[in-house]
């Protein structure tokens, strides 16, 4: 496996884990306070839109020359990816509360109990929050394997990469019937913001005509030097003489 294909694969599974994560909180908070039946009904429901999507983006994509997507592409992991690198560097930095699953599961679950139930029958609540987190989660799950996959003509391996980490974060959640509290969700977001925004220059250059010193190696320079930039705005940010108050965490 070249080096792209390792980052690739990397990429996709902690952006993905991380998805799934939060996923998961939203239906066990529903699934454990009210209705399980309903809840994994929503996540079917949800599942089977993403499978339509993803059949309709699939040939859509193909149909795209390679430079031109690269570009596109390129640009959408740059904006994606400095959203997270920006969040994650405010956390670290203090100036921006970490997200923390048991509170947002809590708060799922409190949120649940209050309301409203409709008898024995169809429970709507369960159903529409599961279906609402699966599919929004989902969604970018994925848009990163489409947009990864198609960059790099290897969709199966992004593919792969993102099933492993579904599926291994809700073994998880079965064993521990609890929230990934202990998931270190910054640090992954913190990582996968670095990727994502290396592989949107990396990506965007080329489909513009740029053509990199050593080829696919100049990954090897990218990614650390994104990742040693984001941590200089970390400790800057430490450093700085005004801080605001804490933001919550999204």
């Amino acid at each position: 496996m070249s080096g792209p294909e390792v980052g690739l694969a990397i990429s996709v599974f902690l952006a993905c884990a991380v998805e799934a994560v939060e996923a998961l909180t939203i239906v066990m908070a529903v699934g454990v306070t009210r209705s399980w039946r309903w809840a994994l009904t929503g996540v079917a429901a949800g599942i089977a839109v993403l499978a339509v999507i993803v059949a309709a983006l699939g040939p859509a994509l193909t149909a795209i020359p390679i430079n031109t997507l690269r570009v596109i592409v390129g640009g959408l992991l740059l904006v994606f990816g400095l959203q997270w690198l920006r969040k994650a560097a405010l956390r670290y930095a203090g100036l921006k509360a970490l997200r923390d699953e048991d509170k947002e599961f809590a708060s799922e679950t409190d949120a649940a109990r209050s309301a409203a139930r409709a008898g024995t029958g169809f429970d709507a609540y369960s159903f529409t929050i599961a279906f609402k987190g699966v599919l929004l989660e989902g969604l970018e799950v994925v848009f990163i394997v489409v947009t990864f996959g198609a960059s790099q003509k290897d969709i199966g391996l992004a593919a792969a990469a993102a099933a492993v980490a579904v599926v291994l974060v809700v073994l998880a959640g079965v064993l521990v019937r609890a929230p990934l509290a202990r998931v270190p969700e910054n640090t992954m977001k913190f990582g996968v913001g670095v990727m994502l925004t290396s592989f949107g220059i990396f990506w965007g250059a080329e489909g513009a005509g740029a053509s990199w010193p050593g080829g696919d190696a100049a990954l090897l320079v990218i990614v650390p030097g994104v990742a040693v930039a984001a941590l200089a705005m970390v400790r800057w940010l430490r450093r700085a003489p005004t801080h605001r108050a804490l933001e919550e965490p999204a």
